[in-house]
């Protein structure tokens, strides 16, 4: 798979390409019969898929530290679409030149002269150009124009309701971890590289492989139990998600992994932890030592957890 980053490194290509375009947070399966069916059609016409995304996403942009927890950074989704089989993967910079864009503007200076679009796919729901002031039936007309097809999707639902990143979330926020699988299609994870913190966890006698979340807020949040793959393995772990207020508020959201009967360094290694239960909800001890007794209660709860989930 290709990666390209930014409108300026997007060199005119000879060959066409069978484009979609959206954020992608999550790649759940509404995103993924969009993905399906650009494969499709890009080996119909013998051409590449292209998947265009947004760095910062829009929502982002429009609203700072309030647009909604995302369901995974740039690189996750990046590997998730290469994982899927798509052939390029386009990342533009959302900024006030990209979003003051008109629609005719979008259309030939990105799908055209960007993307050399033969074909594009989008979602039954996709507005584009300033004020999203573009719709379908603009689309289509361009496409006359400019001699490319366009197809939209149709709204794919469980249980009745539409699948969407804001339904992940919603779900995300109950805990409820099947239910967030079932959209999906796979489990919710995070992934990320284990980076350096105060060694605290090792002083209270429960170390941990911290990962940086890089965003304000977090779709889930609390003490989990989790399975983290390192490597080709698979270990049980318990795992808090949140500011730690015991031993001083952080502004951005951490997660930290405590790995049962586990010793190795691990630092600077990429992990995927996968959550499987709620065990409670973050919370601010009055002392080190009563933060230290409430983390062993969590990790008997954390086992015992396990050993029932296996004997079922």
């Amino acid at each position: 798979m290709v990666f390209i980053r930014g409108l300026h490194n997007l060199q005119r290509s000879q060959d066409r390409s069978v484009v979609t375009i959206g954020s992608f947070d999550g790649v759940h399966l509404g995103h993924q019969a969009i993905l399906k069916q650009v494969k499709t059609k890009a080996k119909e016409l013998n051409l590449p898929s292209v998947v265009m995304i947004f760095e910062p996403q829009p929502q982002e942009f429009f609203s700072g530290e309030k647009a909604p927890a995302r369901l995974m950074r740039v690189r996750e989704k990046v590997e998730t679409l290469r994982d899927f089989g798509i052939d390029k993967v386009v990342c533009l910079q959302f900024n006030s030149a990209l979003r003051n864009l008109n629609a005719s503007e979008f259309v030939h200076r990105i799908l055209i002269e960007g993307l050399a679009t033969r074909f594009l796919i989008v979602g039954d729901d996709f507005r584009f150009g300033c004020d999203r002031s573009g719709d379908f039936n603009m689309l289509r007309s361009s496409g006359d124009q400019y001699d490319f097809e366009v197809q939209d999707t149709e709204t794919l639902e469980v249980n009745g309701e539409r699948i969407s990143s804001t339904l992940v979330r919603t779900i995300l926020c109950q805990s409820d971890f099947i239910g967030a699988e079932a959209l999906l299609g796979r489990p919710f994870t995070i992934r990320g590289c284990v980076v350096y913190g105060q060694q605290l966890g090792k002083e209270l006698g429960f170390p941990t492989a911290n990962v940086q979340l890089n965003r304000y807020s977090a779709p889930i949040s609390g003490v989990f139990a989790v399975l983290v793959r390192v490597g080709d393995k698979l270990y049980k772990a318990a795992a808090n998600v949140g500011v730690r207020p015991t031993v001083g508020d952080l502004v951005k959201p951490i997660l930290e992994v405590h790995i049962l009967d586990f010793d190795k360094d691990i630092y600077g290694e990429r992990i995927e932890v996968e959550f499987k239960h709620k065990i409670r909800d973050e919370k601010k001890f009055t002392s080190l030592d009563n933060l230290v007794e409430n983390i062993q209660n969590d990790i008997n709860k954390i086992r015992a957890w396990f050993h029932q989930a296996n004997n079922n």
